[in-house]
């Protein structure tokens, strides 16, 4: 979209805006006003109802004794009464009869010249009554049409019917046709009033009072708002003179007056929108153009000159030149942030390969490669290290101080990442050469301690976890500075938690003094120490890892090799952490004690995976024998045959070790000896199977020992001290 293109479309936008208030305005304007036309209107009909019939009854009652007579008389002659429905031009017409027949009869022109009403004859009471009647019917008529009321009447209860009025004054009365021929007004018309429409009409009989208020009766005349005024004579109330205005026609002119101020409204409005539309086009929309241009042209090209442009073309120092301002203001910074961005993520690009490469040296300075020595089967060992960073504060150990002595140090330096991965090198580098030199681990704690208090102003420290273990008996001592608690599995059982009291951790202070321990490890025992990343691992919902769960990783397979005992750990962790942050480092060492090799005695688990190892420690000394390879072969099976049955049976479902006891009696003989303390079994007693018989009618079992006792010159067996005592000769002599 260009700059044209903008315009148009801001331009359209505003203008629907500004049609769209127009139009609102103009909406919300002619409903306050026909709101405030309408209350005004009706008010000022009640009023005019009111003024109404407060003149008429007033003349009424002026003439007070003349209605009063024409009730009356109505009342007992409702069948003589005949007034003309053009009672207007024949008023004059009536009086001037009764006047003439006054004069012709009784010499007066009233009835009150002399002689009283009630003493007139028919004649004359019936011309005067017709007479009053068309002249009060003309005065209710011209005040309706002159105060535009839709309806006039004069009324009073019908007696004996309740809530019934008699019309007596009835502008819309019906007509009929008189003997004469003429049309006649019908009156006397009787009607029920229902007291739940016309609540205040009733009210105002009852009362004598005006009511100051309308009866709204909705009905087949129309929407009328009814007005009565009570016409009380002489203290008596004669009758009730009503006067109803059509809400209808009060409603159209009001409509009709708020149509034409909407209009001119409108109009005004529309005019006034007109021209601030032009000058918000003009004056502003042209300069939010001109400024939304000149920034994307900055977006695009990254020009800092734009900036200086944009003061140009700000326009008056409005708010819209302030805008402009902090836009030019916004990009002299930006440009300033971009360059110094570039410069920060070149940095940081060297840095992060300086870490990468501080990485790769921090997992050179541990040892990787396993297994460490390939040439000692005393014991297998594993560890493995995750950094949280790329760089990281745990490290592990493990280095032969003597061929008879090895040394295995875990440990975790206090923070995270490039401090505390240089503090891990130099308590590294201290413990590995103080313990080359020799000493107890209190003591190798205790100078490296020292050391590492001298200009610590960071106030690092490391917790450390360091054992020296005597291969050739399993014993070992073991010092624990602030550092995890080790488990150890005894051949055959469970991984557990050992709890003692630790010492304080490494470079707190200078001075200290550790505590050390002493234990000893069988043949099948295996260690396994850790940092605190391995507990203290975290998951989404802020839980713990913790021992329990790690102790359950470890027992999933606890005769597994240490490589997969570190592994089912690992899975542990992840299963449970799942995608959270690995917030610590995490490092591990599992260490598994097979047991001092000799030349005649070799004592390890009894597991189907050490057999390799048992075929060779008995072969190295058929070799010094010179033994031919046919009788080896036939050995190594005999061999083999009985040391799979102690793995499988022996301690079954459990596991335990086995001491396998080799010596050349002769130079041509050798005696092997298996010695175990599992479930009693002298294989010797089972009864050889008929080698006769197909291998389809022979029963399954015993073959294997069988072909033992026809391998070997001698086989002897016997329990002694709750052990299994297995011994096998051969000789192979020329």
């Amino acid at each position: 979209m260009d700059k044209t293109e903008r315009k148009i479309s801001l331009a359209r936008q505003f203008g629907v805006l500004f049609l769209l208030f127009a139009l609102v305005t103009t909406a919300i304007s002619g409903y306050v006003i026909y709101r405030e036309m309408t209350e005004t209107y009706h008010r000022e009909c009640v009023n005019d109802l009111k003024k109404f019939t407060t003149h008429v009854t007033g003349l009424m009652q002026k003439d007070g004794n003349d209605v009063a007579l024409l009730k009356a008389w109505f009342e007992s002659h409702p069948d003589q009464l005949k007034v003309p429905v053009d009672f207007r031009s024949d008023m004059e017409v009536s009086r001037t009869a009764f006047l003439n027949y006054m004069r012709q009869h009784y010499g007066s022109d009233m009835p009150d010249g002399g002689v009283p009403f009630p003493q007139l004859d028919e004649t004359a009471q019936r011309l005067y009554m017709t007479w009053r009647f068309e002249y009060w019917f003309s005065v209710l008529v011209d005040a309706a049409e002159e105060f535009h009321f839709s309806y006039v009447y004069f009324i009073y209860p019908t007696e004996g019917k309740e809530y019934t009025m008699t019309y007596m004054f009835d502008p819309s009365m019906m007509t009929t046709t008189d003997a004469d021929g003429s049309e006649i007004l019908v009156f006397g018309d009787q009607a029920y009033e229902d007291p739940a429409e016309h609540a205040v009409m009733w009210r105002t009989w009852e009362t004598g009072e005006d009511q100051n208020t309308v009866d709204s009766v909705d009905n087949e005349y129309g929407y009328n708002y009814t007005y009565c005024q009570p016409l009380i004579i002489n203290g008596e109330k004669i009758g009730l003179l009503c006067a109803d205005a059509s809400v209808d026609r009060v409603t159209a002119e009001t409509r009709t007056a708020v149509q034409h101020l909407s209009l001119i409204s409108a109009g005004i409005l529309l005019a006034g929108t007109v021209l601030l539309f032009a000058n918000l086009q003009n004056g502003i929309l042209r300069r939010i153009v001109r400024l939304e241009h000149e920034v994307v042209t900055y977006s695009e090209t990254k020009d800092p000159q734009t900036a200086v442009t944009i003061r140009k073309k700000k326009g008056p120092n409005d708010e819209l030149g302030s805008l402009a301002d902090r836009f030019a203001d916004m990009i002299g910074s930006l440009d300033v942030y971009m360059n110094d961005l570039q410069k920060v993520t070149a940095e940081k690009e060297r840095i992060g390969a300086e870490l990468s490469v501080a990485t790769q040296i921090q997992a050179d300075m541990l040892p990787r490669i396993f297994p460490a020595f390939p040439g000692r089967n005393e014991f297998d060992l594993f560890a493995t290290m995750d950094p949280a960073k790329e760089v990281g504060g745990d490290f592990y150990d493990f280095f032969l101080i003597d061929p008879d002595h090895l040394a295995v140090v875990m440990a975790d330096v206090s923070g995270k990442g490039v401090p505390a991965a240089l503090f891990m090198v130099i308590a590294k580098t201290l413990i590995k050469n103080r313990t080359q030199m020799g000493g107890r681990p209190a003591e190798i704690l205790r100078d490296v301690n020292d050391q590492l208090c001298e200009g610590n102003e960071a106030e690092l420290f490391v917790t450390v976890w360091l054992a020296i273990i005597e291969l050739s008996t399993g014993k070992g001592v073991a010092a624990n500075a602030g550092h995890e608690h080790p488990t150890i599995r005894r051949a055959g059982g469970s991984y557990e938690l050992i709890v003692y009291r630790h010492s304080p951790a490494v470079a707190t202070m200078e001075g200290i003094r550790f505590r050390e321990h002493e234990f000893e490890l069988h043949p099948g025992d295996s260690l396994f120490v850790y940092t605190d990343g391995v507990p203290e691992a975290t998951n989404a919902q802020n839980e713990l890892f913790g021992t329990d769960r790690m102790l359950e990783a470890l027992n999933r397979e606890p005769d597994a090799a240490p490589e997969q005992v570190l592994k089912n750990v690992r899975m542990g962790v992840n299963a449970f952490v799942q995608d959270a942050e690995q917030f610590d480092d995490l490092t591990m060492l599992c260490f598994c004690y097979h047991g001092k090799e000799t030349g005649t005695e070799l004592t390890l688990e009894a597991r189907v995976e050490n057999l390799n190892q048992v075929l060779g420690f008995v072969d190295s000394l058929l070799e010094q024998g010179k033994c031919p390879m046919k009788t080896q072969m036939q050995i190594d099976v005999a061999l083999e045959e009985m040391f799979v049955n102690v793995a499988h049976y022996a301690y079954a479902p459990e596991s335990g070790s086995v001491t396998i006891r080799a010596e050349l009696e002769q130079p041509d003989t050798i005696s092997i000896t298996l010695i175990d303390r599992g479930i009693p079994y002298n294989p010797l007693e089972k009864p050889d199977p008929d080698v006769t018989l197909s291998a389809e009618e022979r029963q399954i079992g015993g073959l294997g020992i069988y072909m033992v006792k026809k391998s070997m010159d001698e086989i002897l067996y016997r329990r002694e001290d709750g052990q299994n005592i297995l011994t096998m000769k051969k000789s192979w002599a020329g």
